[in-house]
């Protein structure tokens, strides 16, 4: 009986650690077909942003624009904020059904993985962005000029990648569908102390607390094209929040891979 033998010096990892359009666009097909994914994205955003900018008194003048417009770049970040942290929390629900397990048998490489779930959360987040700035647009009280209107929307896009790599984070931590349970009130909270549904009254009780909660600095960031201020604490508040998860989501991938 003859045997075949394998040739092990001939397999080769993939170009790119296995990083390929065919999966991302696979990724990305998964997501939109998620019915409440869809109404994260495209509904609930902007669903906000009618019931908060559309008052009698969003006229007033806020840096370049007025009230209205700082309301639609603020539920810009929360709408691609939750999107973004949901799509990346998927990670939990393929580890809870052995896909991750699957993968890992693959010349796939782990950083490869985690690259197309950012970009599958960044993409996400950008429809969420793109939904609310079109609502606005239907709706005509926003008022700021166009090249600030891009701007935030961009640094809005930006900003989400924190929220990336939280989703990430807590998919590794959190069992299941238990990790958009978490992050859905969780965001809501930070959203509320970070002062994206309301402004915050700088030195107030409130305030002293949300300067070190993850919304607050990227919050600030996101509305600076606006507003024109920026100050120098929110931009480290931003930066240490993103390397925190950044970091958290690296050291749960590296223990979740050290066990095949």
């Amino acid at each position: 009986m003859s045997t075949s033998t394998i040739d092990v010096a001939a397999r080769r990892v993939p170009p790119f650690g296995g990083f390929n359009r065919t999966a991302l666009a696979i990724e990305l097909k998964r997501m939109l077909s998620n019915r409440r994914t869809v109404i994260f994205t495209l509904v609930f955003p902007a669903a906000m942003f009618f019931a908060f900018g559309t008052g009698s008194d969003t006229a007033r003048s806020v840096g370049d624009g007025n009230v209205s417009a700082y309301i639609l770049v603020s539920m810009g970040l929360y709408g691609a904020a939750l999107t973004a942290a949901a799509s990346g929390a998927m990670v939990a629900l393929e580890r809870s059904l052995g896909w991750s397990r699957q993968l890992r048998l693959t010349p796939l490489n782990p950083v490869a993985y985690i690259m197309m779930k950012a970009i599958v959360a960044l993409s996400m987040g950008a429809i969420a962005i793109v939904v609310v700035n079109l609502a606005g647009l239907v709706q005509g009280k926003p008022d700021m000029p166009g090249t600030t209107w891009v701007a935030s929307a961009l640094v809005t896009l930006a900003c989400t990648s924190t929220f990336a790599a939280l989703g990430v984070f807590v998919g590794y931590v959190v069992p299941g569908e238990n990790a958009m349970q978490i992050l859905g009130p969780g965001l809501a909270l930070l959203s509320f102390l970070g002062g994206v549904f309301i402004p915050l009254t700088h030195g107030s009780a409130i305030w002293h607390v949300a300067v070190f909660t993850p919304m607050y600095g990227v919050a600030e960031v996101a509305r600076a094209p606006l507003t024109g201020e920026l100050p120098w604490y929110a931009v480290v508040n931003a930066v240490v929040w993103l390397a925190v998860f950044v970091a958290g989501a690296a050291w749960r991938m590296t223990k979740d891979t050290a066990r095949v």
